[in-house]
């Protein structure tokens, strides 16, 4: 059976993390942004590090029978509180229980509201828009997002 770990990005090896970062199925649901070398891998785990020191927020590496599939956390949007989740696509079948252990992590920070942002090139998630209590569209870091405005207390008891 498979084994999801969650880990500090800084425990992870900048190697280990680049060719997920880089890789066009991952880069083409996020935000424009340069290839990663080794050098912006560790500044980018430095600026996520930060962020999970933050009150509220949570970032981990995503691990799956200990071997690195990407990350996920609990930051600080223009709305508030978002999780982000993103995978290799070879593991995206583990989003769903990734999800949920988000959203009971955003419980025991008391978040009452949370956000989650897809850039426009992502398709519509059914099973997201049955959850939340709305869904719109937002601008944000030049670019289109559809936004799900999740309400955490509800989510928590259907799980």
């Amino acid at each position: 059976m498979d084994s999801i770990q969650y880990l500090p990005l800084d425990q992870i090896a900048a190697a280990d993390l680049l060719p997920i970062l880089n890789k066009s199925s991952t880069r083409k649901h996020l935000i424009e942004h340069d290839v990663f070398d080794l050098q912006r891998v560790r500044d980018w785990v430095v600026d996520k590090v930060e962020e999970d020191a933050c009150d509220g927020c949570l970032v981990r590496a995503t691990l799956l029978d200990e071997t690195p599939v990407g990350w996920c956390g609990i930051q600080q949007s223009e709305l508030g509180y978002e999780i982000a989740i993103v995978l290799d696509d070879g593991s995206w079948g583990i989003g769903k229980a990734i999800f949920k252990q988000l959203i009971f992590w955003c419980e025991a920070f008391q978040h009452e509201t949370v956000y989650i942002h897809l850039l426009h090139t992502r398709p519509a998630y059914n099973f997201l828009h049955r959850l939340a209590e709305r869904t719109f569209e937002t601008q944000m870091l030049g670019d289109t997002f559809t936004t799900y405005e999740l309400n955490v207390g509800k989510m928590t008891k259907q799980f």
